[in-house]
């Protein structure tokens, strides 16, 4: 696209750069990203995987706001929740490890079978295991 093309540009989960958004927005434009932080899950990939490191460490609203600041964009907005997911049986923590497994590099139930038992005691034990989702949101505008 050529430069100055697009009012408003909104971006859920996908990666983007905060220069080229920059480039592509007019004047006062505004750029509108929901993403998934860095620390999403990782209590949870730590129970089964505990020497697997975070994949996307740079994905945290204070080093994401500075990126869109240093590309000359103002931040109208910026917010990040952490809030609680639950598992009430290892069937299903097993389902969702697997289909997200960049975030469970390496997860099989055959690899993490003794980390899966521990899982359903604590089940047992609480009627749960918790996790921590990480969310964050950045509503930013091109200077004018």
């Amino acid at each position: 696209f050529a430069d100055s093309s697009f009012d408003i540009m909104i971006n859920r989960h996908g990666s983007f750069d905060p220069v080229e958004a920059h480039r592509l927005l007019k004047r006062e434009g505004l750029f509108i990203t929901q993403q998934v932080g860095g620390k999403n899950d990782r209590d949870l990939v730590e129970m089964v995987l505990p020497d697997v490191p975070a994949p996307f460490p740079e994905l945290e609203l204070s080093i994401q706001r500075k990126k869109f600041e240093e590309a000359g964009f103002e931040i109208i907005r910026a917010e990040e929740v952490f809030k609680p997911i639950r598992f009430y049986d290892v069937g299903a923590f097993v389902w969702f490890a697997h289909i997200i497994e960049w975030e469970f590099p390496g997860f099989s139930v055959d690899k993490c079978f003794e980390k899966l038992l521990e899982m359903q005691e604590a089940i047992d034990r609480n009627g749960f295991v918790e996790g921590t989702i990480h969310r964050y949101l950045i509503v930013a505008k091109k200077k004018g």
